[in-house]
């Protein structure tokens, strides 16, 4: 074997070359990620950043009018709070609130559970032509809202729906327009339209588990309701929480239904739900600091109702509670432990510390008197 002394070691490392990256090739690496977000970016702030800031500054201003319709002058300034009083002050804007949460109460569950049990049967092992169904039911998301409620509305209209005609045949007297049924019909539209769109989010979730935990649950005997309910549902849980925000967020966001619906449904006033409320706010009183309010507060109930749901479905199992609380209380328990021996040491080391001093005291004396008897 050879070996290398340190001098010889050092100029082998300096003879071996080096490669250095180009300063510039670097710094268009840097640059390439930016350049293709750019233009995402430009849209994003100009459709979604810009907006909000316009409507949070909205909110907090107010414009007087000179004259009947302002024609003598118009004048904006600061009104702080009172945009939001003026909101909370509104009763149909309160109602309108109420209304889309009993609306989400009632919809949303049905909706999930739909799309739910649609891409459980089209992921089953003994479905037929899945593509086809997927498809079918994907479609009615691709019909624009306005479009769906002109259809459903010739549905629900006496003397021109089929449905409405043969109820009344058989004896029924249905009223799908009327105070007291026409948010139901309004759901009716939504969940037709959303729940395709739903289901593909879970059929994605779904593909994504693999094959082998089928096959280890039929070599343990699970039959097709177990593998759905033990084994597919818990493992599609991000799917149905994500869905399942995204319908929140949607029913605060109502708007077209009920305004095409208007037009042949009299229980439905301009304040039906808070968005055609800020709509009406802003485009027929004229009043933008108000709507622009009506708006903040949509955003933040939205957020709010969101938070709270995903706070409770990312919350841990009882079992895994209640050991992170044994494992807390054992650890003050012994934090506390440490304190008492810490300062049950410390207030004995001065105790020692005299005695040991007594005793070289009491020795050195002995000591010097042993001496002084002697010569004595």
């Amino acid at each position: 074997m050879s070996t290398q002394t340190p001098t010889q070691a050092r100029t082998t490392e300096r003879a071996q070359p080096t490669f250095r990256t180009s300063t510039k090739a670097t710094r268009a690496q840097k640059r390439a990620p930016w350049m293709l977000l750019a233009p995402f970016l430009a849209l994003f702030v100009l459709t979604f950043v810009i907006p909000i800031i316009s409507a949070l500054f909205q909110s907090f201003t107010t414009v007087d009018r000179k004259g009947l319709f302002g024609e003598d002058g118009v004048t904006g300034r600061f009104a702080g709070f009172d945009n939001y009083v003026t909101a909370l002050n509104d009763n149909g804007f309160v109602a309108s609130i109420g209304r889309m949460l009993l609306f989400g109460i009632v919809q949303v569950p049905v909706m999930i559970i739909a799309c739910t049990v649609l891409a459980l049967l089209l992921e089953s092992a003994s479905a037929r032509w899945p593509g086809f169904f997927r498809a079918i039911y994907f479609m009615p998301y691709g019909v624009p809202g306005v479009i769906a409620t002109i259809l459903w509305s010739f549905l629900y209209v006496p003397g021109l729906s089929p449905i409405v005609s043969l109820l009344q045949s058989m004896g029924l007297q249905p009223d799908f327009l009327g105070a007291n049924s026409v948010l139901w019909s309004i759901a009716n539209i939504v969940t037709w339209t959303y729940t395709g769109y739903n289901m593909l989010i879970i059929v994605a979730q779904l593909k994504s588990i693999p094959g082998e935990v089928y096959e280890a649950a039929k070599m343990d005997g699970a039959g097709p309701f177990q593998v759905a309910w033990r084994i597919q549902i818990p493992l599609i849980a991000p799917a149905l929480v994500l869905t399942t925000v995204f319908s929140i967020i949607g029913t605060l966001q109502l708007f077209a239904e009920p305004q095409i619906l208007s037009t042949v449904a009299p229980a439905i006033d301009t304040e039906y739900t808070p968005n055609y409320a800020a709509y009406t706010n802003a485009f027929a009183f004229n009043e933008y600091g108000v709507a622009s309010a009506q708006a903040v507060i949509i955003a933040l109930a939205a957020f709010i109702l969101s938070f709270t749901f995903l706070a409770l479905t990312n919350r841990p199992p009882k079992d895994e509670r209640d050991q992170r609380k044994r494992a807390r209380k054992d650890g003050l328990e012994a934090r506390r432990a440490l304190q008492t021996r810490g300062t049950s040491a410390t207030g004995s080391r001065p105790a020692t510390g005299a005695v040991t001093r007594s005793t070289t005291t009491g020795a050195g004396t002995s000591l010097q008197s042993g001496p002084k008897g002697t010569s004595a």
